[in-house]
């Protein structure tokens, strides 16, 4: 009797997980779906973003942090189209959710934009701390959405999502090196209103 319980909890085991602790594909529904509706979210997000990039590469003042915000506005283009495609690879449409996350982010950058004078190496700055706030947030979730699709056996999803992922971290090593190499420099050197 022992042992037909020990063989049933190893046949419990095989159902849940592989060798590497991972997922079967008929196991992972709820985590699946999950992660569908944070993809959702982060499509939302990504829509949102390029409005915001129009309004920052608008007020911002310096030609390098302009090509900068271009590229990522570029960028974000893409990573949108790469999300039409992890949906499709779930054979789901490309739905956007509301994203309450992005939304107070890029509020907040709003009002930066309101609260630093036009044409001012100080708005740059601002500018810089605002879309590096975007950034992180978009770290954070490529990141943890990736592992998600790691768990659940699905590569195809995974390497998409990190292809975004890196293109986020590059571009925000490139906006600090922007705020570091000139503008928090300039910024400094600038007379309080």
């Amino acid at each position: 009797m022992e042992k037909k319980k020990l063989e049933n909890k190893k046949d419990e085991k095989k159902t849940t997980s592989n060798k590497k602790g991972k997922l079967k594909i008929e196991d992972e529904n709820a985590l699946k779906d999950f992660l569908v509706d944070e993809l959702k979210d982060i499509y939302f997000a990504e829509n949102e973003i390029l409005k915001g990039l129009t309004k920052m590469k608008d007020a911002a003042s310096s030609t390098k942090l302009k090509k900068a915000i271009d590229k990522h506005y570029n960028q974000t283009e893409t990573q949108i189209v790469r999300l039409e495609e992890a949906f499709k690879l779930f054979d789901e449409k490309p739905v956007k959710k509301k994203c309450k996350a992005i939304v107070g982010i890029l509020a907040e950058g709003d009002d930066i934009l309101e609260d630093t004078e036009e044409g001012t190496m100080t708005r740059d700055a601002a500018i810089i701390i605002a879309s590096q706030k975007v950034e992180h947030y978009e770290i954070a979730t490529y990141g943890s959405l990736a592992e998600l699709a790691r768990t659940i056996n699905r590569e195809d999803v995974t390497k998409l999502l990190e292809k975004t992922l890196k293109e986020e971290k590059k571009t925000d090593v490139t906006l600090t090196v922007l705020a570091v190499d000139k503008i928090n420099e300039q910024a400094a050197q600038e007379p309080a209103e």
